[in-house]
């Protein structure tokens, strides 16, 4: 069926080429059906004066108030005589400067009387240690001119929608745009299928648009907003159930451990048991991968709850079953890491067509875009020979030279930094699709994960390991308390004087390049706050200073990989005590000797990214200490944030924080490999109740009609709200 004419309409049809460009440049919204799906951010009431006492600086805001006070003042310029008029608006709470300079300042004096009521809209700057907008766009708020009582009756009770706006687009422009196309509403093919809306008492689509863009009482809000959350709901459920069922549909080959194989061998030896939540996980797994269909499932699990243990006991089973495991790294540090632990974990079982290899034993392979060109060419020859069972690497792995005898399983780490491309690439590597495991430190609320990664089934490790320690966090707040920062180098010295040793994390390396990116930024952006703080510097710093003596390294992404290597063995040997670094270690690195960490500049990361650095300490038997350092001052939203993650080390509930104190389409947008989101009104932690109704209605429509042959108006919503890029990332999963 083809897609909505009248909702297809390019704006410039309806508004005019000027305004269409406009919203085009700042609001990407192309067509008619764009606009529709615009909704206000927020309603005023006629006579509801928005608080002005709490205007943020530097923002773009838009504020409903009265005129309390106007006057023209003369002043000398450069330029001879001007005029400044200068309004104070009220709200009751507070009160606002607004001024117009030179000719600018006619028609608002005469407009802006004492008593009228108006929308502002500006950007709140500071003059004389006062707020103010300076030539704020307005708009009266009175009735429609012809000074009727009706039409300031109607003024009087109507809810004003404020809308996401920008400085070339005011909210009552975007208002009045919404008004001349508001008619094409009654056109809206409707996505639901009609006894879900009469099950669930929903409104039809075309009502809800009418009422959420002009309600005429707050229940005309709540019911549109509810009706509009199913359909984002239900139309991204669709899509994932329809990738689901194709997913069931899909050959594959079922790999069953056999037994007293490397698997078996590999239990035998371990030093511990295995928690009840890696057990239960790798039954999941086990079972999944059993199956004549290919496995998609997302393990997610805290900092340091044996994920990579899970993973590498998948991987054996399809060994014994006489496939390949491949395993996927972001970075050249985390792939030497992995390799290196698990060829420790499995001893002489990872020394297949070796002297002294295990009798049943298979060959672990590294694979990296850095190695040399022999060890490269040996590494290829042990995978399409068959003789690895097991190769680790980055996305060199992905490049078309590199081929398997029979890949089996892959498993990528770290999910969030890989693209869709990349991961489709190496599933296409297998005779048939292979069973994919992807695993990720960051733990997703419930909701999250069934709407990003809602075509995977989820398996949670929420349990650490027997003999991990706490981790004590705490704020350092460099500016407010010096001497709390001299007292924290003074904490790494006692680390390691009892053996033990420390990470300091920049977010910044200090090398050229650094200052080639530092040149493009804003003069904005510099005026604002000084550049973070430098590896490079802080290093030097450190060893001339409060840890000399001691033995310092740096670690960066832009460092030559042997010498990577080189230092990341020398720390974890215990030949080095302090490693200044990046973020290079967020993920992965194992070295239980390490105790502390001192985080530089810590608000200038995410809560999930400090969390994840967080959970390099205490990976031994002694505690762990994560000191958070921040110049900022206490009451701003990023000592907050750094105030929450010091507070607790739930991971599922800072990323619940994380979630509530970023954009919702931020983090969708991230995980959809970069596609704008299409949540409009749904949240995905406010909506549980929404989504788990609308994924489980979305299951069952799929399962009884999968190319949803009866729903014409759903498959026209599909090809609209999923544009080509989504429904690709949502193709490839």
């Amino acid at each position: 069926m083809e897609r909505v004419p009248a909702l297809d309409e390019p704006l410039k049809k309806s508004l005019g080429p000027a305004t269409a460009k406009v919203m085009a440049e700042a609001l990407d919204l192309h067509t008619v059906g764009d606009l529709l799906h615009h909704y206000p951010r927020r309603y005023a009431e006629r006579g509801e004066l928005t608080t002005l006492a709490d205007l943020p600086l530097d923002e773009h805001v838009t504020v409903v108030a009265q005129v309390a006070d106007a006057r023209v003042l003369t002043f000398n310029g450069a330029k001879g005589r001007g005029q400044r008029l200068e309004v104070t608006i009220t709200d009751g709470s507070g009160r606002l400067q607004l001024v117009f300079f030179g000719k600018g300042v006619h028609k608002p004096h005469k407009d802006l009387l004492p008593g009228t009521r108006a929308m502002f809209s500006g950007k709140v700057s500071l003059f004389n240690r006062r707020l103010q907008l300076a030539h704020p766009a307005y708009e009266l708020l009175r009735g429609d001119g012809d000074g009727s009582a009706d039409s300031v009756g109607t003024w009087a009770g109507a809810l004003i929608p404020i809308y996401p706006a920008t400085t070339k687009l005011e909210s009552w422009k975007i208002a009045k745009a919404v008004d001349a196309v508001l008619p094409s509403a009654g056109d809206a093919v409707d996505p639901l299928p009609p006894a879900l809306r009469e099950g669930r008492g929903l409104t039809d689509l075309p009502d809800a648009l009418r009422r959420i863009h002009r309600p005429r009482t707050k229940a005309d809000i709540a019911d549109a907003r509810e009706r509009l959350k199913w359909d984002e709901a239900f139309v991204l459920q669709v899509a994932l159930a329809r990738r689901r069922h194709a997913d069931t549909q899909l050959p594959a080959v079922p790999r069953r451990p056999t037994p007293d194989g490397i698997l078996d061998a590999f239990d035998a030896k371990l030093p511990f048991t295995l928690t009840d939540g890696q057990r239960k996980v790798s039954a999941e797994i086990f079972d999944d991968l059993a199956t004549d269909h290919p496995m998609h499932r997302l393990l997610q699990g805290e900092v340091g709850s044996g994920k990579t243990m899970v993973a590498l006991r998948a991987m054996l089973a399809v060994v014994d079953a006489g496939g390949q495991a491949a395993m996927l790294a972001p970075t050249e540090v985390l792939a030497q890491q992995h390799h290196r632990s698990v060829t420790e974990m499995m001893g002489e079982l990872a020394e297949g067509g070796m002297l002294g290899g295990a009798e049943r034993a298979t060959k672990v392979v590294l694979l990296t875009g850095s190695m040399g060109a022999a060890a490269r060419r040996h590494a290829l020859l042990d995978l399409v020979t068959g003789e690895a069972g097991i190769v680790i690497g980055t996305h060199a792995l992905i490049e078309d030279k590199v081929q398997f005898h029979d890949l089996g399983l892959v498993v990528v780490d770290e999910q969030h930094r890989f693209g869709v491309e990349q991961r489709d690439a190496l599933r296409g590597k297998g005779k048939q699709p292979p069973h994919l495991l992807v695993m990720t430190a960051t733990p997703i609320p419930r909701t999250v994960a069934m709407t990003v990664f809602g075509d995977l089934e989820t398996s949670v490790l929420d349990q650490l390991p027997a003999g991990r320690s706490p981790i004590a966090s705490h704020v350092v707040p460099a500016a407010d308390k010096p001497h709390f920062l001299a007292r924290a180098w003074e904490r790494v010295r006692e680390e390691v004087e009892n053996g033990h040793q420390a990470y300091v994390v920049c977010p910044r390396i200090g090398d050229e390049e650094d200052q080639k990116k530092k040149a493009k930024a804003s003069p904005e952006d510099e005026a604002e706050k000084r550049p973070p703080l430098a590896v490079l510097d802080v290093a030097e710093q450190l060893g001339a200073g409060p840890l000399a003596g001691l033995r310092i390294a740096v670690l960066h992404g832009r460092m030559h990989p042997d010498d990577k290597d080189d230092v990341m063995r020398r720390f974890a040997a215990g030949e080095l005590d302090v490693l200044v670094a990046t973020t290079v270690i967020e993920v992965g690195v194992n070295v239980p000797n390490a105790t502390a960490m001192v985080i530089m500049d810590a608000d200038r990361f995410g809560v999930s990214q400090l969390h994840q650095l967080r959970g390099r300490v205490g990976r031994g038997s002694a505690p762990g200490l994560c000191l958070l350092v921040s110049e900022m001052p206490e009451a701003s939203p990023a000592r907050q944030r750094l105030g929450a993650v010091a507070a607790t080390l739930d991971g599922f509930e800072l990323s619940r924080i994380d979630l509530e104190q970023r954009r919702e389409g931020d983090v969708l947008g991230q995980a959809q490999s970069g596609v704008r989101s299409s949540l409009r009104v749904l949240t995905v932690i406010d909506d549980e109740e929404v989504i788990t109704a609308a994924r489980e209605e979305a299951t069952a429509l799929v399962l009884a009609d999968p190319d949803l042959t009866a729903h014409p108006g759903l498959r026209t919503a599909l090809d609209a709200l999923l544009s080509e890029e989504r429904e690709e990332y949502l193709e490839k999963g």
